[in-house]
C-alpha cells in the first residue's frame, strides 16, 4: 500500500503542478443595480424596487445532468442598497401543487426542500465566500466556505428572508445586510452565484458550475458594487440567564442571574474584532449521543455560535475539512488537528466551563487571512482562571491556493504549559478541463509541552480528485509522533503513521430514474512509528445505487484489522485480550428521499467482530404529518458475541419539534444508551422573531437507571431562560 501511494503520489503531483490544464474561459457576469428604495421582505416580489433590478434568467441544471437545460423556468433578480444585497427569486412550477415544502422551524433542515440559495464571494479571490439558502417557507441556514470546497453550516450569519406560495410556482427574498460581511471596499466586483432547489425531483439548478458543484472557484462576477455601508461596524449583543440547577445524589440546589455581552467591532470592513464577557451557550441543541467500541476517544462537532464566527480562517491543512461522498472514518481524519474550539469553554465529558471573557480578531487583509482568539476560563481543577490562545495567518497563493501559520498556547486540562506551532500549504484546483477538480494539503507541527522533548512533531499531506463524475479518489498519509500533544486541539492516536487510499469510479447512466451508480474502495492503515500494524480498514464499496428521487441503496463489504497491544474493556466486563484480530463485516444500507413525508434511513451489518461475530442493524425513520410537526426516531443496536463475554449495545432517540410559526418553536430530543445505562433530556422553547434576536427556555434532565429495582430515577436537572437582542450601529 506504501508503494502505491508514493507512486500515486508522484502523478498526482505532477498532474497539480502542470498549470496549462486550468480553463480559461471567461466566467458570467452581471452589473450591480443600486436602488434608494428597499424592497420589503416579505417573499411576494411586488415592490416597485424590483422593477428595475438586475435580472437572470439562464439557469441551467446541475443535477441530475451538468448544463442541460433547466426543467422549470426560473428569474433571478438582483440590487443592492447602502445597507444590504437584495436577490428575489421568481420559480415557476408546472405542478406548483407538488412543491415540497416541509420546514417551518427555524434552524431546522430537509435535502427535501424546494428553495433557492446564493454564493457572495466579496473578495472574489476563489477561495472564500458565504452560502445564504432558504426555504419556500423563509427558513434561512447559511455557511462559510473556505479553501474552495470546504462548508461550514454551522456558522450563523444575521440575514432575512421570506417566500411566498403562487398559484403557478413561489416567489422568495433575502436581504443580506453588508454589516455581516467582510469585504474590501476597494474592490467593486464581487464573485456570485445562484442556485434553485426542487426537492421532489432531487434537482438543482444554477447560473455557474463546475463538476455538478458550485464553489467560490466556480461562480459568477457581479460588477459595480460600490458605496456600501457598515455604519460604524459595532455589534453589541447583551443577554441575560436566569438558571437553576438541582441535582439528587449528592442532594444539591443553586441559582443564579448571569448578564453576559459580546461586542463586535469591524476595525475594516474585512476585518472584525470581538470581546465577549460572561459568555453563555443556552440554547445549544444537545450533542447526539455516540456508542464507542474502539479503544480511541470519540469527536463531537462544534455548535456554539461565538466559536463558529469566521471559523473557516482557523482551518489548518484540511485536517478539519468532512467529506461526505467518503466512507473514511471522520475520527481518524480529525487526528492531529491544532485546534479544535470545543477544548474551550467545555470538559473532556462535554461539561460546562466558564469563560469568564474573550477577544478575538478575524478577517482579510488584501492577499492576508488573520485569525486570533483568546479566552479566559476556569481553571479545570482550582480557582482561578486559566489562558488559552491561538493565532491564524495564511495568504493567498496562486489561483485558488493558499500558504499559513499557526500557533496555540495554554492548557484547559492541565498546569503542564503547552504550546503548538504549524505551517501548513493548501492547494486546490476547481477550473481544470473536462470538469475535473484537484486539491491537496501539506502541513507541519511540533509540540513544545513542559519537561518533554523530543518525538513532538506530526506531519503530513493529502492528494485528491472528488469528481462528481467519472473517477474520483485520493490519498493521504501523517505521522504522528508519541509526544506530540495539541493541548488545544484534537489527537486521540499518538506514535503513529496512517495512510489512506480512496479510489471509485462515478457512473451517471442515461435512464429516465436512475441517477448514479458508483464502486469503489476506500481505505487506511494505522502503523506504529516502528512499523508495527495497529489498525487497518477496506471497505469494498460493491455498488452504490441513487435513483431521482434521493433514494440510496448501498452494498458494502469492509474488512478489518486491530492490533491490541494491552488487554481492552470493550464493554463492562467485558476484556479483549491482547492479539491481532482479522475481522469482515457485510453491510446494506438503504435511505429514502427527504422530500416525502416518511423517510427513513436504515443498515444492517452481520460478520465477524474482533475474536467473535457482530450482528448490527439501524434506523432513524422521520416522519413530518405537516410544515408545523416533526417527529424523528433511531436506534442502533449491535449484538456482539466473543470468547471474553456476550453484550448488547443500544442507542435510541427521540425527537418532537413543533413549529408554531417561523417565529416561535418547541425542541425535544430524548436520548438513551444502555453503555451509560441514562437518559438525557432536551427540551428548547424558542422565539426567533428576527435574527439576531432570541429567547430561549431550556430545560436539561438527565435520570440514570440505580437501585436494585433498576430503574430511572433523576439525577440532574437544569432549568434556563435566556434572551438576546443585537444592536447594529
Amino acid at each position: 500500500m506504501r508503494n502505491v501511494l508514493a507512486q500515486s503520489g508522484l502523478l498526482a503531483l505532477i498532474i497539480v503542478s502542470t498549470g496549462v490544464l486550468a480553463s480559461e474561459s471567461a466566467p458570467k457576469s452581471l452589473t450591480a443595480v443600486y436602488s434608494d428604495l428597499a424592497p420589503v421582505i416579505d417573499g411576494k416580489l411586488d415592490d416597485a424596487a424590483w422593477k428595475d433590478a438586475a435580472v437572470i434568467e439562464d439557469l441551467h441544471m446541475i443535477e441530475p445532468e451538468d448544463h442541460a437545460p433547466a426543467s422549470e423556468p426560473s428569474r433571478i433578480y438582483v440590487l443592492y442598497t447602502h445597507e444590504a444585497l437584495y436577490v428575489g427569486g421568481q420559480f415557476w412550477d408546472q405542478e406548483p401543487d407538488k412543491i415540497s415544502v416541509h420546514v417551518l422551524r427555524q434552524g431546522d433542515f430537509s435535502w427535501g426542500e424546494d428553495g433557492m440559495s446564493v454564493i457572495i464571494s466579496p473578495m472574489n479571490n476563489g477561495r472564500n465566500g458565504y452560502m445564504f439558502d432558504m426555504n419556500v417557507n423563509g427558513v434561512r441556514n447559511q455557511a462559510l466556505l473556505s479553501n474552495v470546497t470546504d462548508e461550514n453550516w454551522q456558522w450563523q450569519g444575521i440575514w432575512h428572508g421570506a417566500g411566498h406560495r403562487t398559484k403557478d410556482g413561489w416567489t422568495g427574498e433575502m436581504e443580506i445586510p453588508f454589516k455581516t460581511l467582510s469585504f474590501d471596499p476597494d474592490k467593486d466586483t464581487w464573485g456570485i452565484n445562484f442556485t434553485r432547489w426542487i426537492g421532489r425531483r432531487n434537482e438543482r439548478l444554477g447560473w455557474v458550475s463546475h463538476n455538478y458543484t458550485q464553489t467560490p472557484g466556480s461562480s459568477g462576477i457581479i460588477i459595480g458594487m460600490e458605496d456600501m455601508h457598515q455604519g460604524i461596524g459595532l455589534d453589541v449583543v447583551p443577554g441575560l440567564r436566569v438558571a437553576q440547577y438541582k441535582n439528587w445524589n449528592p442532594a444539591s440546589d443553586s441559582s443564579e442571574l448571569e448578564p453576559s455581552l459580546d461586542v463586535f467591532y469591524k476595525l475594516t470592513p474585512a476585518l472584525t474584532g470581538a470581546l465577549t464577557f460572561n459568555t453563555d451557550f443556552s440554547g445549544t441543541t444537545a450533542d447526539a449521543r455516540q456508542v464507542n467500541l474502539t479503544r480511541f476517544g470519540l469527536f463531537y462537532p462544534e455548535q456554539r455560535g461565538f466559536f463558529l464566527q469566521d471559523s473557516d480562517i482557523f482551518n489548518f491543512g484540511g485536517i478539519s475539512s468532512r467529506d461526505r461522498e467518503t466512507t473514511m472514518n471522520q475520527v481518524e481524519k480529525q487526528n492531529g488537528r491544532p485546534f479544535f474550539s470545543r477544548r474551550m469553554g467545555l470538559g473532556e465529558d462535554g461539561a460546562v466551563v466558564d469563560i469568564k471573557g474573550g477577544a478575538k480578531l478575524t478577517g482579510r487583509v488584501g492577499r492576508w487571512s488573520i485569525g486570533f482568539l483568546d479566552i479566559a476560563q476556569s481553571k479545570f481543577d482550582a480557582p482561578g482562571t486559566t489562558n488559552l490562545m491561538v493565532a491564524r495567518l495564511s495568504a493567498n497563493l496562486f489561483e485558488e491556493s493558499s500558504i499559513g501559520a499557526i500557533v496555540t498556547d495554554g492548557n484547559p486540562d492541565s498546569e503542564i504549559g503547552n504550546t503548538v506551532v504549524g505551517v501548513d500549504f493548501n492547494y486546490a484546483n476547481t477550473r481544470l478541463k473536462n470538469d475535473k477538480i484537484v486539491t491537496g494539503n501539506a502541513w507541519y507541527q511540533r509540540s513544545y509541552t513542559e519537561d518533554v522533548s523530543g518525538d513532538d512533531a506530526a506531519y503530513g499531506f493529502t492528494i485528491a480528485a472528488p469528481n462528481k463524475n467519472s473517477w474520483r479518489g485520493g490519498i493521504g498519509f501523517k505521522e504522528i509522533q508519541s509526544n506530540f500533544y495539541p493541548a488545544l486541539g484534537f489527537a486521540h492516536r499518538a506514535d503513529i503513521r496512517d495512510y489512506t487510499l480512496e479510489a471509485g469510479y462515478n457512473y451517471r447512466p442515461e435512464s429516465d430514474w436512475l441517477r448514479t451508480i458508483y464502486s469503489g474502495v476506500d481505505a487506511e492503515r494505522i502503523d506504529r512509528i516502528d512499523g508495527t500494524l495497529e489498525s487497518e480498514y477496506v471497505n469494498f464499496r460493491i455498488a452504490e445505487f441513487e435513483n431521482n428521487s434521493n433514494d440510496k441503496l448501498k452494498l458494502q463489504i469492509s474488512s478489518s484489522k486491530e492490533n491490541l497491544f494491552e488487554p481492552f474493556e470493550i464493554f463492562d466486563g467485558v476484556i479483549v485480550p491482547v492479539g491481532e484480530y482479522s475481522y469482515t463485516n457485510y453491510c446494506v444500507h438503504t435511505e429514502s428521499g427527504e422530500h416525502r413525508t416518511l423517510s427513513n434511513q436504515t443498515y444492517v451489518c452481520d460478520g465477524d467482530f474482533l475474536s467473535g461475530t457482530q450482528l448490527g442493524a439501524g434506523t432513524n425513520v422521520t416522519w413530518r404529518p405537516s410544515q408545523h410537526l416533526k417527529f424523528a426516531a433511531g436506534l442502533d443496536i449491535n449484538k456482539i458475541e466473543l470468547p471474553e463475554g456476550s453484550f448488547i449495545t443500544r442507542l435510541a432517540s427521540v425527537r418532537a419539534d413543533i413549529a408554531f410559526t417561523r417565529a416561535w418553536s418547541w425542541e425535544n430530543y430524548v436520548q438513551y444508551d444502555n453503555y451509560s445505562n441514562s437518559v438525557g433530556v432536551n427540551s428548547i422553547v424558542r422565539y426567533l422573531p428576527r435574527a439576531g434576536r432570541e429567547m430561549v427556555i431550556v430545560v436539561n434532565r438527565e435520570f440514570a437507571e440505580t437501585g436494585l429495582d433498576r430503574r430511572f430515577r433523576s439525577t440532574s436537572q437544569d432549568l434556563i431562560f435566556k434572551i438576546a437582542y443585537i444592536f447594529r450601529f
